[in-house]
C-alpha cells in the first residue's frame, strides 16, 4: 500500500510534484501483481487480464477527473469486494468496498457508514465530486488517507479515532472517524485543493468541521456542535495554522482543531444556517475541480456572508492568540471588550444577559452596556471558539 501526503508522491513514482498542477484529464494506472493478488487504484476498474504462463494478472485503473499527486495510490493484497448504488444528488453512484479476505465479515457491516458519510456531506457540501470515478473504501494497513476515489482505511473496523472519542464527550464514539473524515476530504483536498502547503487548512479546517457536520446531520444540531465544542482541548496555539510560502511547509497541526473552531464560529457570526450551508456548497460548485489559495477562499466567505471577516481569518489563521472577552459589570452597567488581539480587530459575539439572547460588537477598546448591571448574569456563547475574562471587582 503506498500513501505519500507529506513526503510527497515522487518519492515512489516520476511526478510533477506540486499542488499548484493536477492532470487535467485524468490518469490511467496500469498495475501487474502476482496471481492470487488483486490491486487496487483510483477511478474505475476498466479492464483485468490474466497472464496465465507467468502467474500474473493486470488491473487497468481509469481516473477521468483532475487529481492531486498524493491522491494517487495502489494497494495490492488478498482483497475482496463487493458493491452497492448510492442515489446521490447526481443520481447513481457506485460505490465499492475493499477489504481483506480476512476482514471480510466486519468490513461489510463497518463500511455501511461510507453511504451514510455521502448523504451527509451532499447535504452540507454538495454532489460528490467525482461520480464518473466511483466512490471506493479500501482496506490499509495504516491508519487511512484521502486518495480520490479510493478512499484508504485503517481504524479496525470500530468507531471513534482507533476506539477513541477526540471531542471527549462521548459524542465521536457514535462514527468511525477515518470513513468520515478521510470521505470528507473527497470535497475538501480533492475537488477544492490548496495551491500551496502552507495553505492546508483548506482541506483539514473544513474536514475536521465536516465530522461535526456529519453528527448534526445523523445524530442533531445538539450533538454535532457538542463534538466541535470538544475538540477544542486538542489545540495547541503553537505557531499560525498557515505556513510560510513557496518553501512546500505547513503550519501548526491547530489547522484540524482550531480551523474547524473558527469555521463554527464564523457559523455563528453569519447565524443563518441555510446560508451558511449554501456558502458551503458554493465553494464547492464555483471553485469544482480546481486549485485555490486561502485569500479565495477567505474573499468567498466574506463576500458571500456579506460579514466583514478579514480581521477574523487574520486571528485565527495567521496568529496564535485566541480572541478574550473581558468584561466588567458595576452597578452603573457593564464595560467589554476583545483583549488579546490586535487594536484593530472587531467581531461580533452572542452574549446571554439573564438567559436572554443578544450581540454586540466588541473593539480592541472598552464600550458600555448601560442596562447590564452586576446584579445581572453575563455570559458569552460558548459556539465561539473565545476565552472569557470576567474582571469585575466587588
Amino acid at each position: 500500500a503506498t500513501s505519500s501526503q507529506g513526503e510527497g508522491s515522487s518519492v515512489w513514482w516520476p511526478s510533477k510534484d506540486h499542488p499548484l498542477d493536477e492532470p487535467e484529464e485524468g490518469i490511467t494506472e496500469i498495475f501487474t501483481v502476482p496471481q492470487g493478488l488483486v490491486a487496487v487504484g483510483n477511478g474505475r476498474l476498466t479492464k483485468t487480464e490474466r497472464d496465465r504462463k507467468n502467474k500474473q494478472v493486470t488491473y487497468t485503473w481509469e481516473v477521468t477527473n483532475p487529481i492531486n499527486d498524493y491522491g494517487i495510490n495502489i494497494n495490492i493484497g488478498d482483497y475482496v469486494n463487493w458493491t452497492e448504488t448510492y442515489a446521490g444528488e447526481k443520481g447513481d453512484l457506485e460505490c465499492s468496498y475493499w477489504a481483506l479476505r480476512q476482514n471480510e465479515a466486519e468490513a461489510r457491516e463497518q463500511f455501511k457508514q461510507g453511504s451514510m458519510t455521502l448523504e451527509a456531506m451532499e447535504h452540507w457540501f454538495g454532489p460528490y465530486p467525482f461520480y464518473e470515478d466511483t466512490y471506493k473504501l479500501v482496506h490499509v494497513p495504516y491508519l487511512g488517507m484521502e486518495h480520490q476515489s479510493s478512499v484508504t482505511y485503517g481504524n479496525n473496523f470500530g468507531n471513534g479515532y482507533l476506539g477513541r472519542d477526540l471531542s471527549q464527550t462521548g459524542v465521536g464514539l457514535q462514527f468511525d472517524f477515518i470513513i468520515v473524515h478521510e470521505s470528507g476530504h473527497e470535497w475538501f483536498a480533492n475537488n477544492i485543493t490548496h495551491q500551496d502547503v502552507a495553505d492546508m487548512w483548506i482541506h483539514e479546517s473544513f474536514t475536521n468541521y465536516s465530522e461535526s457536520l456529519f453528527v448534526e446531520y445523523h445524530f442533531g444540531k445538539e450533538s454535532g456542535w457538542k463534538y466541535v465544542r470538544g475538540t477544542r482541548s486538542n489545540i495547541s496555539n503553537d505557531i499560525p495554522i498557515i505556513g510560510p510560502y513557496n518553501v512546500r511547509r505547513e503550519g501548526s497541526g491547530d489547522m484540524y482543531y482550531k480551523g474547524g473552531n473558527m469555521l463554527h464560529t464564523i457559523r455563528q457570526i453569519i447565524n443563518d444556517d441555510e446560508k451558511w450551508r449554501s456558502i458551503l456548497r458554493g465553494l464547492n460548485e464555483d471553485y469544482y475541480h480546481q486549485t485555490v489559495t486561502s485569500q479565495m477562499v477567505e474573499d468567498y466567505i466574506a463576500e458571500k456572508s456579506g460579514e466583514f471577516l478579514e480581521p477574523v481569518f487574520d486571528l485565527y489563521l495567521r496568529d496564535v492568540r485566541v480572541p478574550t472577552f473581558s468584561y466588567r459589570q458595576t452597578p452603573n452597567g457593564t464595560q467589554y471588550r476583545w483583549s488579546n488581539v490586535p487594536q484593530d480587530f472587531i467581531m461580533p459575539l452572542d452574549i446571554m444577559v439573564n438567559g436572554e439572547e443578544r450581540r454586540i460588537i466588541p473593539t480592541y477598546r472598552w464600550q458600555m452596556l448601560e442596562d447590564v448591571t452586576w446584579d445581572d448574569e453575563l455570559e458569552a456563547s460558548v459556539d465561539y471558539y473565545i476565552y472569557q475574562e470576567d474582571q469585575t471587582v466587588r
